[in-house]
């Protein structure tokens, strides 16, 4: 059946680029694009930009700092050459000692001879957490890089060992996210990362003649071949998830009772008990059941009422109602404050709050107004929005190098030398 105009109940742009930008500014919206420090240091780029990270990180330091800077790392590292070291996940783990080695120097200062190995384990690491059991591999494996960079035996046995368990384990996260419905944001975040730096483990493998060349492009085909699948499982994920929820119409006579009870962002929805006699259940989103008949006569009784206990009992619980309403409002108005609501200034038909559920744990309340049959429409255009800000073109291009650019990134083979820097002062 062919939909007349009337019959559309479709959201104006101005709608949908408001919810998405309410959104946007509670920082519910899910990111899956690649860390750039990864796409900065698996590239051609990657000697470059190491050279300029070891300049930066020497900037403001005094001639003493960047003496103890350097000495430290050239016994971190069992000399001042690197092997190899300007290329690939090489690159990569200098780059990540480098930074923690300035930030001891600029807390001890010059006065300590030797900065002690032992560092504090990151929360996150290229955008995951450093606790996941891909995160936890990858942060490892970079550990043991600087201090075995120069002896490429040792460096190969480590690279394959590392590679059979990342190997594994992004075969079992992704048979968890296709078939055994685990797929979510972080979940997409850990396995793109996971497939990202694996397959350059796999391109310096080929640079230390541990595996055959065909291994990398057999790699980066499957990886290929599994991105645009989990993509549209991503995808269908959203949909399922996204939900624009309209707050209830205001029941007259107009009373605080009626407002919204607005969740703090990030929470699941909870039931909210306003008294003994009525439960809000917030994920319903219902309106309140009208009183019945003989609750409203009972309630207009006039001098019954002082015989009649449940005609006070009635009184108290409405009292109760708009009391925890507005208590409801003025706490809620306070944790979330990025719906722009003002619990004590709006009217009574602007002030109502809906909500906005992205997926579970991304939720925020809103006051942009609009028709109830309209939320469909909105849950899909904002899927649309949310997969259009995801740099998936960066993602897609990491595992489809043209044969040019592959062999490019098999030949590099440049070292890094840890030398005195003369900046001016």
């Amino acid at each position: 059946m062919i939909l007349t105009g009337p019959s559309l109940c479709l959201p104006s742009p101005a709608t949908v680029q408001e919810l998405f930008s309410v959104s946007r500014d509670a920082s519910i919206i899910p990111d899956i694009s690649l860390d750039p420090v990864l796409t900065t240091f698996l590239s051609l780029d990657s000697s470059a930009a190491l050279r300029h990270q070891y300049v930066f990180l020497q900037r403001g330091m005094t001639r003493e700092w960047q003496s103890t800077f350097r000495l430290n790392l050239t016994e971190e590292l069992g000399g001042s050459r690197v092997t190899h070291g300007g290329v690939g996940v090489v690159a990569l783990a200098l780059s990540m000692l480098f930074e923690q080695v300035a930030q001891q120097v600029r807390t001890q200062g010059a006065t300590v001879a030797h900065i002690s190995t032992k560092r504090s384990k990151p929360n996150k690491i290229f955008g995951i957490s450093a606790s996941s059991r891909i995160g936890w591999i990858i942060h490892n494996y970079l550990g043991l890089i600087p201090g075995i960079a120069n002896n490429q035996d040792k460096l190969a046995e480590t690279t394959q060992l590392y590679d059979n368990w990342l190997k594994l384990e992004l075969l079992d996260h992704y048979e968890r996210m296709s078939t055994k419905k685990r797929m979510s944001t972080e979940s997409m975040q850990q396995w793109l990362t996971g497939a990202a730096f694996h397959l350059h483990m796999r391109i310096h493998q080929v640079r230390l003649q541990s595996v055959p060349l065909g291994s990398v492009e057999s790699l980066r085909l499957s990886y290929k071949s599994s991105l645009t699948h989990l993509v549209q499982g991503y995808t269908a994920y959203l949909r399922r998830n996204v939900q624009e929820i309209q707050a209830p119409s205001p029941q007259k006579p107009k009373t605080k009772a009626s407002h919204w009870p607005k969740p703090t962002n990030g929470s699941s929805i909870t039931n909210v008990t306003l008294s003994n006699s009525f439960l809000f259940n917030v994920s319903m989103l219902t309106k309140p059941d009208k009183l019945n008949d003989s609750t409203m006569s009972n309630s207009t009784k006039g001098n019954n009422c002082e015989r009649d206990v449940s005609c006070e009992d009635f009184g108290a619980s409405e009292q109760n109602i708009s009391n925890s309403s507005t208590q409801n409002t003025r706490n809620t108005s306070k944790l979330n404050p990025s719906a722009g609501y003002n619990g004590e200034q709006e009217d009574e038909e602007e002030g109502r709050v809906s909500l906005l559920v992205i997926e579970p744990q991304r939720n925020v309340s809103h006051s942009v107004q609009h028709h109830p049959c309209e939320s469909e429409a909105i849950q899909q255009a904002l899927v649309t929005r949310i997969m259009n800000a995801q740099d998936l073109e960066r993602n897609r291009n990491f595992f489809t190098h043209p044969n040019r650019v592959l062999h490019s990134l098999l030949r590099q083979m440049d070292d890094f030398q840890l030398k005195e820097i003369r900046l001016k002062p």
